[in-house]
């Protein structure tokens, strides 16, 4: 998780949410690609698990610009020690908090709100052809939702379970691919990062 650092005066506040050189200082992918966002007129609507594939692995910056949302990160690096765990943090309007999901780690949320709104930072191009995904109730990683999704995609509700039939075959392909690409720069958990700036 990370949050800016809010400067205050007469105006209100200036905050500074991303910079290329603290991220790389704290061992951040500070390549900015794209950006997108995502816009949720009900509450209950589930996005995730998404990730992209080597090699467009793509690290996330997200943050809630509208309303309020509880995002998700799973950790699919078979290296990692956090290999299968899940974290989990309410994102809104209000706290301003943003998560960072690196290389690896599937990313998705849930509305807590209407029309919510989530601002995306993304390090690489999206590629439909490494575009991927598993299931927010596989029971392989145990994600404990704070309420029951109202609104799913038929394509969010049918990746297969991660430890279903074909599934080891489905992992070594990821595993061998992962290990060919650049390896991650940071794991699921993680210090609370400050960003200051100057109006």
């Amino acid at each position: 998780m990370i949050e800016s650092e809010l400067q205050h005066d007469e105006r209100g506040f200036f905050a500074r949410t991303f910079c290329r050189n603290e991220f790389r200082q704290n061992g951040l992918n500070p390549d900015l690609t794209q950006c997108n966002i995502s816009f949720n007129r009900q509450r209950g609507t589930l996005r995730g698990m998404h990730f992209q594939a080597p090699p467009r692995a793509e690290a996330k910056l997200v943050r809630c610009t509208l309303g309020a949302a509880y995002d998700v990160v799973v950790d699919l690096r078979p290296t990692s020690p956090a290999f299968k765990q899940w974290a989990g943090v309410e994102l809104t309007a209000e706290n301003r908090k943003m998560i960072y999901a690196p290389e690896g780690l599937a990313h998705g949320f849930i509305t807590l709100a209407d029309n919510t709104e989530l601002f995306y930072q993304m390090s690489e191009f999206f590629d439909p052809a490494c575009a991927r995904g598993v299931r927010s109730n596989d029971p392989a990683f145990g994600i404990r939702w704070p309420e029951t999704p109202r609104t799913i995609s038929e394509r969010d509700q049918s990746y297969p379970d991660r430890d279903g039939p074909g599934a080891r075959d489905r992992r070594e392909r990821l595993h061998r691919a992962q290990l060919s690409a650049a390896p991650c720069r940071r794991g699921i958990r993680g210090e609370r990062r400050q960003f200051t700036g100057v109006a």
